[in-house]
């Protein structure tokens, strides 16, 4: 307290939070600690005389009888060599040490250089404060923290701190339902850490996509030679739609069709019948037919228990799952709804009209007509704040939910953009025109184009990202990795050999840990079939 309170009184004003004023505060304080640490006289009062090094061993707990050379009596006029060196000044004794240096032999030096360098090295992480020692942890790579706790045993147990440990989770956008283990006692008074586990789990498995050896993937087959137009992936099951007219969900471990559709979920399928249909989750039977579209179903958007659902008869309808009613119809487009978005509040809409719209579907009134594009709008992001739009006049343009007005109008594609996915601002689209493109929807830039000599030979297909990672699939027959902070290529994840001739992968889906992808051709060079890779694998299990 005797150190601390003449720092803290700098800065009374400052939050109790990691503000930059309480940094510095703590930094001082920290600094001002391990001097009291370092220094020879601790905290007693200034001494004039200056301290020896033998004083400064007595002081860390040394015996002032150092380890001797034992190659001999001591030279004769040793102690006259002492008293004269003693009776020099300050500058003069330097000026000695350093002429006495340079007549010294390397194995001498060496000597030297073993009986100092001791007494100055100190653990200072050991001596602070459990507390000061874990803030400056915080400041560590997780590399470096692993490092770190490879030095002592002290070391470990800090740097196996578990809200140490969330924190760098956090900043790495790794989520609490990777955690699933409680702590371990590895020894008595060791716990291990989950949220490090859950780090290296990740860190494991990124270092897999990346550059893991990729192993044959499981192959589902069921569709015949029909095209797959719908996959969705949840868990440990996949769920395929397919112009064969079924619906078929796929055990993700065993590769084997399911009877059962999704263990505590529900499956909603659209169709050209001008249905929506509603899956039990427990029977796999079909609970509901929702009647009402007067054409085929081309979109559906599911949030909680409600359903919205786009039709080529140009009107929108939003459903009870639970019940099968129609609760709200959506009227005001002039042709085929195409696609849409619905985040529980809010209805867009996105048709062949070439325009967007914002709903009320409570109200069942439009709130906004965005109008600017110039051909169909094939593809919609709707995050709460803004509506993101990709059309065939090959414009994407952002719009503010609010106020209805085109925030940025985003060029650089040359055809259709035919996927789209928005997270925290960063939009990425796949276009026709073979190209990937990362952009900051907040300022309107293109931070990226993912092309090159490694780009796909064909229009686009399908796209994910996550917080580091993107995922694109074309009618080349490839599914590519990118790194979205570069732009930079980083291998195929698939390669049909039928690729140039027919084969094509025209969806994927990617968790955490896998992907599966949904290939086939239009000419019966590749059968179709579902492809799924596995990178949550260790080294054991390859």
């Amino acid at each position: 307290s005797v150190l601390l309170f003449p720092v803290l009184i700098l800065s009374p004003m400052c939050r109790p939070c990691k503000t930059p004023t309480l940094q510095m505060s703590l930094c001082v304080y920290i600094y001002i600690y391990t001097l009291s640490l370092f220094s020879p006289c601790s905290l007693v009062p200034f001494q004039t005389t200056p301290t020896t090094f033998g004083d400064l061993r007595a002081a860390n707990g040394h015996s002032a009888q150092r380890r001797r050379v034992t190659s001999g009596p001591p030279p004769s006029g040793l102690q006259d060599w002492l008293h004269t060196f003693q009776a020099w000044s300050g500058p003069e004794r330097l000026l000695a040490l350093d002429d006495l240096i340079d007549s010294c032999e390397s194995n001498q030096v060496k000597h030297m250089m073993q009986v100092i360098e001791p007494q100055f090295q100190r653990d200072f992480i050991s001596l602070l404060p459990k507390e000061l020692a874990l803030y400056v942890l915080t400041f560590l790579e997780p590399r470096d923290l692993m490092h770190a706790a490879q030095t002592c045993s002290y070391w470990r147990i800090l740097a196996e701190d578990n809200l140490l440990w969330r924190e760098k989770c956090r900043e790495e956008g790794i989520e609490e339902s990777l955690v699933v283990q409680r702590r371990k006692t590895l020894k008595p008074g060791f716990l291990h850490s989950p949220w490090k586990s859950a780090y290296v789990q990740q860190h494991r498995i990124e270092s897999n996509w990346r550059t893991g050896d990729i192993t044959s993937p499981k192959v589902l087959k069921g569709h015949d030679d029909h095209v797959i137009t719908c996959l969705q992936f949840c868990g440990d099951l996949i769920v395929s739609g397919s112009d064969d007219n079924s619906l078929k969900v796929w055990s993700a471990l065993t590769s084997k069709c399911l009877r059962t559709l999704m263990s505590g979920n529900i499956v909603i399928s659209g169709s050209t019948d001008r249905t929506l249909k509603v899956w039990d989750a427990e029977s796999g039977e079909c609970v509901h037919t929702l009647y009402g579209h007067t054409s085929t179903v081309r979109c559906v958007h599911l949030h909680d228990k409600q359903v919205v659902s786009g039709s080529r008869d140009a009107t929108l309808r939003l459903w009870d799952v639970d019940s099968g009613e129609c609760l709200h119809v959506l009227t005001g487009h002039v042709a085929a709804v195409r696609c849409v978005q619905y985040d529980g509040r809010r209805v867009v809409s996105g048709g062949y009209d070439f325009m967007v719209k914002v709903w009320d579907p409570e109200t069942e009134t439009c709130l906004h007509t965005l109008q600017g594009h110039t051909n169909r709008v094939y593809s919609l992001q709707f995050d709460g704040a803004y509506v993101v739009s990709g059309s065939l006049d090959t414009s994407i343009r952002v719009w503010d939910v609010v106020t209805g007005g085109c925030v940025h109008t985003l060029t650089g594609h040359q055809s259709l953009t035919s996927g789209m996915e928005l997270k925290n601002n960063i939009l990425v689209s796949g276009n026709a025109d073979s190209t990937v493109r990362v952009w900051d929807i907040r300022t309107g830039q293109c931070l990226h184009t993912l092309q090159g000599p490694h780009k796909h030979q064909s229009a686009v297909t399908c796209l994910q990202f996550s917080r580091s990672l993107v995922v694109s699939s074309s009618d080349d027959g490839t599914v590519k990795l990118w790194s979205l902070a570069t732009g930079e290529w980083i291998r195929d994840l698939v390669a049909l050999q039928s690729g140039g001739s027919g084969g094509v992968v025209w969806r994927i889906r990617a968790s955490n840990t896998r992907l599966v992808a949904a290939v086939g051709s239009r000419n019966g060079t590749e059968e179709t079939k579902l492809l799924v890779l596995d990178f949550d694998l260790t080294d054991a299990q390859k």
